[in-house]
């Protein structure tokens, strides 16, 4: 786990120069503007309007694509966006039109095709159309309004009422049936389908023309973002002043290019009270811990990065949650079948990693409680001699839980001392370690381990003497005493935090209970009635444990995430910090076949 250590650059140059060495310096995408003066509106470049975007992604989002075009000759940008835009309205019209037909020809049907004389014809009467239950329909005979009944089937009587007006006291809700007939209405949805169908073609016609048109969309934000850093620059004729933060690894880089462009640099390395970006950069099997992170927050420059611990406990708490090696399974063959596709992007690959760990602790911890599908295998088999923990065990579940607490706001606590460097200030987060423990023993052993209890409580008294002594380190006597007991409300927040991590267990147990409930109902369903039962069975074991399959995948990802990024994040990283934004240009490739 690294947060990338940055020096902050300033480049002084020729004005005349300005451009060009902007363009190389956005080409080598490794630097982190810090404007030295402010953005004025003169000669700033446009970029792509929201409508480009959106467009472009209509295009991409199209499950049909062409064979790209590379010659820049036949192409349009504004021809192709203007296009797009309009097909995808008139998709979203038509579709709209299709859904009310389909309602409409449903309304229409059980009255069959007819066409509405001229209310002059009859005498400004109007047709009003009712389905009437059965049981209702005494009351519509009770009453003076003139009806007939064109149909019935086994729940409704289709009943025309004749009437100037709305009629009032007709014992069911009006159906809507508008003023053209069911042929009418077909052929107009037979226009609308062959039309849609027409427009889909055109869009998949214009698909072609993605690559060229995203690079087009590219190259303006690029000029965008160029025109900004140009009025970031500190201009006094006839020298500039560009002032960056670069990562150390291309401070070389930097200076090989500013000795060939004649350009003077002067590298510092960033102040303690500077709030440098922070660029984060971990190895490639664990680097989706910095994308969970990332969804949260970023860490200070001058903290410790949690991507790796995040990575790792994240896919503990998950598997614990979903706590079923049968669904594990399942999981696994859903990332297979993904593999290759998310393996076209550095994202898609790093998230790959995170699914195949995840699928595997969840299988792992599933054989560990003994859960297939919510059922235990058979004593003689070798699965059941991997059964070691007991889901109906609930004092040792608990205590796993809470053990898995104790140590992650432990390791929080580390990362908190490794960040103030061993001093007297980090003496503060030790107290808190060795209250955790000390209550963690005191709670394992009970009245049973009375030595270890005693231990224990030994323990957590010398924490918080810790606690008091050192919260405050550096302040004055007085003051160092209060913000020491003040510290010590933070005791409660502790061990809330802690008992936090029994959801763990709660949401384990609740996975797989209804996993057993479903084979329960499916088994009582089978025995009750053979052979349809059968059927009926198998239809509420498909229901049942795929609702379960959903439900723990959310409680997995919400629950795991809730305890990495609050409980652990509250801990560890009490400072936010900003993330490093490249000035950069963007990736030439935007999307894959």
């Amino acid at each position: 786990m690294s947060i990338v250590p940055l020096k902050k650059i300033t480049v002084y140059g020729l004005v005349c120069d300005k451009e060009h060495v902007l363009s190389d310096l956005q080409k080598m995408g490794c630097l982190h503007i810090i404007p030295l003066a402010k953005e004025g509106s003169d000669g700033k470049r446009e970029g792509p309007t929201p409508q480009a975007r959106e467009a472009l992604k209509f295009l991409l989002s199209c499950p049909q694509k062409r064979k790209q075009i590379r010659r820049k000759r036949q192409f349009d940008a504004e021809k192709i966006e203007s296009r797009t835009l309009e097909i995808k309205e008139e998709i979203r019209c038509l579709e709209d039109e299709r859904d009310f037909l389909h309602d409409r020809i449903r309304n229409v049907t059980p009255w069959g095709n007819f066409e509405y004389s001229p209310l002059a014809a009859i005498k400004n009467y109007r047709l009003w159309f009712y389905k009437v239950e059965h049981k209702e329909l005494k009351k519509l005979k009770d009453s003076d309004l003139v009806w007939t009944v064109v149909k019935q089937d086994g729940s409704y009587y289709y009943v025309v009422v004749i009437s100037e007006e709305e009629p009032r006291g007709v014992p069911a809700p009006r159906v809507h049936t508008g003023d053209r007939s069911l042929l009418q209405l077909e052929h107009r949805l037979e226009e609308v389908e062959i039309t849609l169908e027409d427009l889909q073609a055109e869009r998949i016609s214009l698909t072609r023309w993605c690559d060229l048109y995203a690079r087009s969309l590219n190259r303006l934000e690029d000029e965008e973002q160029l025109g900004h850093v140009q009025h970031q620059t500190l201009d006094e004729d006839p020298l500039f002043a560009l002032q960056a933060w670069a990562p150390n690894d291309k401070i070389q880089d930097l200076r090989i290019y500013a000795g060939n462009k004649h350009l003077a640099m002067v590298v510092d390395e960033p102040k303690k009270d500077e709030t440098p970006p922070t660029l984060l950069k971990n190895p490639a099997k664990v680097a989706s811990g910095q994308d969970l992170l990332s969804f949260y927050m970023t860490p200070n420059y001058w903290l410790s990065d949690p991507s790796t611990i995040i990575f790792f406990s994240f896919i503990l708490f998950f598997a614990i949650i979903l706590g079923d090696a049968g669904y594990g399974l399942v999981l696994a063959g859903g990332v297979l079948l993904g593999w290759r596709k998310m393996g076209r992007t550095e994202t898609g690959r790093r998230m790959r990693i995170l699914l195949g760990a995840v699928v595997g602790t969840t299988i792992g911890w599933g054989m560990l409680v003994g859960s297939y599908f919510g059922t235990a295998p058979s004593e003689d088999l070798f699965l059941a001699r991997c059964k070691l923990l007991d889901l109906n065990d609930y004092s040792t579940m608990m205590m796993v839980s809470i053990g898995i607490g104790a140590l992650h706001i432990v390791i929080a606590n580390v990362m908190d001392i490794l960040r103030k460097g061993f001093s007297t200030s980090s003496l503060a987060p030790l107290g808190w370690i060795i209250v955790i423990i000390g209550a963690l023993c005191m709670g394992a052993a009970g009245q049973n381990y009375q030595y270890v209890f005693d231990i224990g409580k030994y323990m957590v008294i010398a924490g918080l003497v810790f606690i008091v002594l050192f919260v405050g380190a550096g302040e004055k006597p007085g003051k160092r005493v209060l913000s020491g007991l003040y510290g010590l409300t933070k005791i409660t927040s502790a061990f809330g935090d802690i008992l936090s991590y029994l959801r763990l267990f709660a949401l384990g147990l609740a996975t797989t209970s209804l996993a057993i409930a479903f084979n329960d109902l499916a088994s009582q369903v089978a025995s009750s009635a053979p052979g349809v039962g059968l059927f009926f069975a198998l239809v509420i074991l498909l229901i049942g444990h795929l609702l379960n399959l959903v439900l723990g995948i959310v409680s997995g990802v919400v629950h795991g995430l809730r305890l990495n990024l609050i409980e652990f994040l509250n801990w560890s990283i009490p400072e936010e910090g900003r993330p490093f934004r490249a000035f950069a240009r963007k990736e030439e490739t935007t999307w894959s076949r």
